[in-house]
């Protein structure tokens, strides 16, 4: 049951003085006017709550030519330096959206290159030589940045689709030297042998396959095509990347591989755990001058 007063007799501010408690000993009822006082003041219609906390929420908007990670950035520092002790402040909608993407999206990159290491290790043997095909995989993520700093393009969300898909072409040419020369050592051939006809008999298929590719992302790059804008980036990170990692695996890739292969014949083959399980090399059949008659 629930008891009402009615409304003219509870209309006015004063009204509250003929509300009454229990004392302590809980024998009387105390007029609430005796025990309180009170006065009008000016205060919000409603408060608003963040989990429990009193909250206020300021918004902004970005102007033309900003990107939200700096913005989000330059709040948060204000914030710290304008709120008092005990103020509590955090982001919310769009801007914390971008942060946890963000945030997310480098986690899932750093476990895409595990994953890529681990196939490659089951596939060769070999706990160093899928380091050879990785090695290429930073320069060509600093040529997509790269390109992006330099045409002035945020790292939205479309750039870090680009990189991932960097990141799978790029390794693709380190895993076409790799795989021929680890089949040129088996047939009996020397690192040094093996490495130089694989960067020989593979740099066709790699140029056209890079060819190929950049081709496919010039126009995202420029831009065409409708919302062409937010896609640039995704292309110039593809473009970017793909220009500069040729231009530089091509002749690292090849002096990496032989200091890993040195590296595991002279130190991890003298440890079971980390020995190399592929075939040993075999020599090359050399075919005796048959004796003259």
């Amino acid at each position: 049951m629930i008891l009402e007063v009615a409304d003219d007799k509870r209309s006015a501010p004063e009204d509250l003085g003929r509300l009454y408690v229990k004392s302590d000993d809980g024998q009387r009822m105390v007029p609430l006017n005796a025990v309180t006082s009170w006065h009008p003041v000016i205060g919000p219609q409603a408060v608003n709550h963040i989990n429990q906390f009193t909250s206020v929420t300021m918004f902004f908007n970005l102007k033309p030519g900003y990107a939200i990670g700096p913005a989000t950035q330059f709040v948060e520092g204000t914030a710290k330096q304008l709120l008092p002790p005990g103020t509590v402040g955090a982001l919310q909608g769009e801007a914390l959206t971008f942060r946890d993407t963000v945030r997310n999206l480098t986690i899932l990159m750093l476990l895409a290159v595990f994953v890529m290491y681990v196939v490659l290790a089951v596939l060769y043997e070999s706990y160093v030589h899928p380091l050879t095909v990785l090695s290429s995989l930073p320069v060509a993520l600093v040529g997509g940045l790269l390109t992006l700093w330099i045409f002035h393009e945020q790292a939205s969300l479309y750039a870090y689709v680009g990189m991932f898909m960097l990141m799978g072409i790029v390794k693709k040419n380190g895993i076409m030297i790799v795989d021929f020369a680890l089949q040129r050592i088996a047939e009996g051939a020397t690192a040094e042998r093996a490495i130089h006809q694989a960067s020989i008999d593979r740099f066709r298929p790699i140029i056209m396959t890079t060819v190929a590719a950049v081709i496919g992302a010039v126009p995202i790059a420029l831009g065409y095509g409708a919302d062409g804008a937010s896609r640039r980036p995704l292309g110039l990170a593809i473009v970017g990347g793909l220009v500069v990692s040729q231009f530089i695996t091509l002749y690292i890739t090849p002096v990496i591989y032989l200091y890993l292969e040195d590296f595991q014949e002279k130190v991890l083959d003298r440890v079971a755990f980390f020995r190399s399980r592929r075939p040993a090399a075999q020599p090359a059949v050399t075919a005796e001058p048959a004796a003259a008659a």
